[in-house]
């Protein structure tokens, strides 16, 4: 049996999470649409990323670019050492100073370049907006915590 996680004993789980499908395919769908990822994510975002990190002070940006309509950012680890947890937490908590009504986050590890990836698809979808529907895709690369 395969672990997942320290101590598990049964290496499988309890149910499934159909309920949640659904709403995430209400995601999927928009993240297909042509047109819905908005542009000038450097004007829309950024502010609220850079108002963030300065008042919270663990993370810092280095550069930002946009690649495909995918703003990226990279930051830097400032908080004190720490373990991929906590490192998470607080891009989760950046995240949310930007993330709109709907938000998907995948992780990965970048061990050959000692960082953090983080891919993020936000927006707001009918009928939970008063606004056209609309998005951004934004990739977090952090550095200095792995």
């Amino acid at each position: 049996m395969r672990a997942r996680w320290e101590d598990d004993e049964t290496g499988r789980g309890l149910g499934d999470a159909k309920w949640l499908v659904p709403g995430a395919s209400d995601l999927l769908a928009a993240f297909q649409e042509p047109l819905w990822v908005a542009e000038q994510p450097e004007d829309h975002l950024l502010p609220h990323v850079e108002r963030w990190c300065q008042d919270d002070g663990r993370l810092a940006v280095r550069t930002t670019s946009t690649d495909d309509h995918t703003f990226v950012l990279d930051l830097e680890w400032r908080g004190e050492p720490t373990s991929v947890g906590h490192a998470r937490a607080a891009v989760f908590a950046l995240i949310g100073s930007f993330a709109e009504s709907v938000t998907y986050v995948r992780q990965h590890r970048m061990l050959s370049e000692g960082s953090l990836r983080f891919e993020i698809g936000t927006g707001e979808l009918a009928p939970d907006t008063r606004f056209q529907p609309h998005g951004h895709t934004v990739v977090i690369n952090v550095t200095g915590v792995v």
